[in-house]
């Protein structure tokens, strides 16, 4: 049987997300970002075309390498400003019954216990279709705004993620058994005090004492995303990623990117296939080719190729606009994203490379094409790279989104390749087909879970 193609939505709690300066075309509506309704019409949407999720995107800072200002930021609106992505979530749940929500959050500012909280919250209110996207950042003007003189060294900063998942797990598999609430109004016991324990962690960067604050939810731990890919963040990956996020430009890199993630997971005991694998794209379809490219030439035109390079920058800690047009871009090894700056080691780069790269504004596979076209390149994507499906960028907002789900996703269901029904249960029961709301036997998060006749105390783990 054919892989059935996953698709995330992705966004971001801003005006320009990933394809920079569309945000002047007439019929884009991203300046209604503060406008709850515009999220809550977005949901329902996308639970229209059976998306599996809205994947939100976020940064903490500002993009200030490009130019050494953030003139060029401000000008284009380039995720900033920028609003929180979690406070979306009961709004967008209270009108859909299916669509998936993966949230991301900086670990470097957010104390584990506190944000152990905001995620069972979530998945409560959602019934249980949160996610969470990993980052550790990567921007020094975050570290500063948070009394830091510089972000961490980029592996340092993993060895943060581990514990910070170490006490996550503790808190959201192991403080409270299955069985701990009972509910009992004769006998007056809402939770067994038996069955509810005192975390305790003492560690390198995380002390911590106390009972986890929610009782369990749907999911317990929300499935869990991230997309780092360096040898140091594959590894990572391999120990607690369900999901991971790459970005892919040809075939064949794109399939050696799977592959490393796939040997990942098997270096750590855990099954191959048990991470699903998103690429982002961007696809631009009409009713027929010839009208597909008018409106790409159309979006070129409102697009900000100087925007993309200016996010770009910030990606590799390099400014760009320190180079002539046609001046060799010389890129040492940076403490900000290595697949960024590993891509200009290995290419003869120039600014107007870039321009040229960035002409949509961002840099990712564009598909244009008629929806027969469109949906047969999207399969040869999946079948001959391994991908398991893919993070949709917008473009001109909703209308990017609802030209996929009129025109590709009827494509794609007629080739079998795209549900026809959401499947029940939870984000990860419906991510991955499992009878169960919770991690997987093989996932590390699993063996800090409380037996169900557990014993009262403390829940101590290495």
């Amino acid at each position: 049987m054919s892989k059935q193609i996953l698709l995330n939505a992705f966004n971001m709690n801003c005006i320009g997300h990933i394809n920079h300066g569309l945000w002047t075309h007439p019929r884009d509506t991203s300046t209604r970002y503060k406008d709850i309704e515009y999220w809550t019409d977005l949901a329902r949407l996308l639970e229209r075309g059976l998306f599996d999720g809205l994947f939100i995107a976020d940064i903490v800072g500002t993009y200030d390498i490009y130019g050494d200002s953030v003139d060029v930021t401000l000008k284009e609106s380039i995720q900033l400003p920028v609003n929180d992505p979690l406070l979306l979530v009961s709004a967008m749940a209270a009108v859909t019954r299916n669509l998936g929500f993966g949230l991301t959050a900086n670990l470097t500012y957010e104390p584990p216990y506190l944000f152990a909280r905001r995620l069972s919250t979530l998945d409560h209110l959602s019934k249980g279709r949160v996610g969470w996207n990993i980052v550790t950042g990567y921007l020094d003007s975050a570290a500063r705004a948070m009394g830091l003189e510089q972000q961490p060294e980029h592996d340092r900063r993993y060895d943060q993620a581990d514990e910070y998942l170490q006490v996550l797990y503790k808190l959201l598999e192991g403080s409270w058994a299955d069985d701990a609430v009972v509910e009992d109004r004769k006998q007056r016991v809402y939770a067994r005090p038996d069955k509810v324990r005192k975390v305790e962690h003492r560690g390198e960067f995380y002390k911590v004492e106390g009972y986890h604050l929610c009782e369990p939810s749907p999911q317990r731990t929300p499935v869990l995303f991230q997309a780092g890919s360096s040898a140091r963040g594959l590894a990572f990956a391999g120990n607690h990623a369900e999901c991971v996020f790459i970005g892919g430009q040809t075939h064949s890199g794109t399939r050696a990117q799977v592959d490393k993630v796939r040997a990942a997971a098997l270096a750590a005991g855990r099954d191959p296939q048990a991470i699903k694998v998103f690429m982002g794209i961007t696809v631009i379809v009409a009713p027929t080719e010839e009208q597909a490219r008018a409106k790409h030439a159309e979006y070129l035109r409102h697009a900000s190729a100087e925007a993309g390079v200016a996010h770009f920058a910030a990606s590799t800690g390099i400014d760009f606009a320190a180079f002539d047009l046609d001046e060799p871009i010389n890129a040492g090894q940076g403490n900000a994203i290595q697949s960024a700056t590993k891509l200009l080691q290995d290419n003869a780069w120039t600014r107007r490379r870039l321009l040229e790269q960035h002409a949509l504004g961002g840099r990712y596979v564009t598909l244009v094409g008629a929806p027969d076209q469109v949906a047969e390149q999207l399969i040869g994507w999946i079948d001959e790279t391994g991908l398991d499906g893919f993070n949709l960028a917008r473009t001109v907002t909703p209308e990017s989104y609802e030209d996929f789900i009129d025109l590709v996703v009827p494509e794609l269901q007629r080739r079998g390749r795209y549900k026809t029904a959401y499947a029940e249960g939870s984000l990860r029961q419906k991510l991955f087909a499992s009878p169960s709301a919770h991690l997987p036997a093989d996932h590390p998060g699993s063996t800090y879970r409380t037996p169900t006749n557990a014993p009262t105390g403390a829940a101590h783990h290495a």
